[in-house]
């Protein structure tokens, strides 16, 4: 059985912030392979400033050099929003005999309640949950009675179950956002050893960072 993990975003843009978690999991779950999976309509947020094109284009270059991470284009190319359990349906029926497993940050796993069908997520995957050492779930939570559920305390145990347990995985963090990357371009500022040197190409080249000049 192959182990796949599911890691999307808006990717507005990708960035080391998102690249070194993802690794750490990788290597540390054994898993076979992670698919990036760029938005292309996020449905809670506002519309990226980067086209789903460029964007799409940025992932590639940010994982070109790692075999194991796949780009999987599927949500660019929906002709509606992005609704995570919609793609994790998909890739359930593809991969019926895999064991799947969704990668959140912690922001995205306490936001979980508000995604459009979430307790379907885990008829579909596992969740992984990349959160910084000591990190402690606050009690009165509504994902706490979910969490005590569902809560795989290792990986050994994770992967007894096909689909519907929870892992939490410290990961290093780094202190980098796709809003602080934006803001630092449009600011005329050089996003060097934020992003992947491809990437730092791709958006300066584009200018689609950059502020509109003042007329």
């Amino acid at each position: 059985m192959r182990k796949i993990g599911i890691f999307g975003g808006s990717f507005d843009p990708i960035h080391f912030g998102h690249l070194r978690p993802v690794l750490e999991i990788l290597d540390a779950l054994s898993l076979d392979e992670i698919r990036f999976i760029p938005s292309g309509q996020p449905p809670h947020r506002q519309a990226p400033m980067a086209t789903a094109s460029l964007r799409l284009q940025m992932v590639k270059a940010a994982v070109a050099m790692e075999p194991r991470f796949i780009v999987d284009e599927r949500e660019i190319e929906r002709d509606a929003p992005s609704y995570t359990v919609d793609t994790l349906t998909e890739l359930r029926q593809e991969f019926s005999g895999e064991a799947l497993v969704l990668l959140v940050g912690m922001d995205a796993f306490l936001g979980l309640p508000g995604w459009y069908q979430w307790r379907r997520i885990f008829q579909c995957a596992h969740v992984i949950v990349a959160h910084r050492p000591g990190w402690v779930l606050q009690s009165g939570s509504v994902l706490v009675d979910e969490l005590h559920q569902r809560r795989a305390k290792s990986a050994q145990e994770l992967w007894s179950a096909p689909t519907g347990r929870i892992l939490l995985h410290p990961v290093t963090q780094l202190e980098i956002s796709s809003t602080l990357v934006r803001a630092s371009v449009a600011a005329g500022g050089d996003p060097r050893y934020l992003v992947p040197e491809p990437v730092r190409e791709l958006m300066l080249n584009s200018h689609c960072y950059r502020q509109p000049p003042e007329h």
